[in-house]
């Protein structure tokens, strides 16, 4: 876990966005035909009304940060939060 490279993921407030919808995607992406347990389609995070592009380096950024984790099924892509390095990195926020 890079501490450093998980405070600069959650500076943005998208991407602080995204994590809290991917913490119950259920209740924010109730119009997804795949099942929750593969994670969100990309597709779907067209809600914040950012471009495509946008969204992709948003997703990327928190990937490279460890938060979250992809997962390609054929043309699309998954991404589902990385409980573990989160609770990892609360922790040792905890103990600042």
């Amino acid at each position: 876990m890079d501490r450093d490279e998980i405070l600069k993921a959650l500076a943005h407030p998208t991407r602080v966005e995204i994590l809290t919808w991917l913490k119950e995607p259920q209740a924010h992406f109730s119009g997804q035909e795949h099942p929750f347990d593969m994670g969100v389609c990309a597709g779907q995070f067209e809600r914040c009304g950012l471009s495509q592009s946008t969204v992709s380096s948003h997703l990327a950024v928190l990937q490279r940060a460890g938060l979250v984790s992809s997962r390609r099924v054929g043309q699309w892509v998954f991404y589902k939060r990385n409980e573990e390095t989160i609770a990892e990195f609360l922790k040792t926020i905890g103990n600042l």
